[in-house]
């Protein structure tokens, strides 16, 4: 079972059933995907197919992702988590997304901090990578705040609704 983690005004906690149509309603909104490197949702059924691929990517220690919820309210507002999850190499890529109602309140900040010292603290990891397109501004901006540094650029990297995309690369280290 993932853990639940609490912030002042966020609880992140595990992604259930129940949860498919806050998923649809994050992922079916092409403001949430256009720079998501994945084609937006059409149904509740591929929703529920996300909330299994988040269930068997932690069972298999390949990922864990959390839902973003609101302290005062009940349902998620987005998700929060790690993909590419090397256990053995002691790194983890991170990704997020916050539906477009709740952007600019620092929620994402909010989780990002969160999970960024449960990865160190409990998980282990010493490198925690990301991998943005180059044109989504607020999450470039986000993880620079955050302590990330730029790497470099990787060309044609994601496709988005048929189209290549160039990414930057990021990197928070432990030390």
């Amino acid at each position: 079972m993932i853990p639940t983690l609490e912030t002042e005004r966020l609880i992140l906690r595990e992604i259930k059933k129940e949860d498919a149509p806050g998923i649809f309603a994050c992922f079916s909104n092409n403001d949430v995907t256009r720079f998501y490197g994945q084609e937006t949702l059409e149904s509740i059924e591929q929703a529920e197919s996300f909330v299994d691929f988040f269930s068997k990517n932690y069972a298999e220690k390949r990922g864990i992702r959390w839902g973003i919820e609101r302290k005062e309210t009940k349902g998620i507002i987005g998700t929060i988590g790690f993909n590419a999850w090397l256990p053995k190499h002691k790194r983890a890529e991170i990704g997020y997304e916050i539906h477009p109602e709740h952007w600019r309140n620092g929620y994402t900040m909010e989780a990002l901090s969160k999970v960024i010292s449960y990865a160190f603290e409990e998980l282990d990891l010493t490198r925690i990578g990301a991998v943005v397109f180059t044109e989504n501004e607020a999450s470039n901006k986000l993880l620079t705040k955050a302590g990330f540094q730029k790497e470099g650029v990787l060309r044609d990297y994601m496709y988005q609704n048929g189209n290549a995309h160039d990414t930057y690369v990021y990197s928070f280290l432990r030390r």
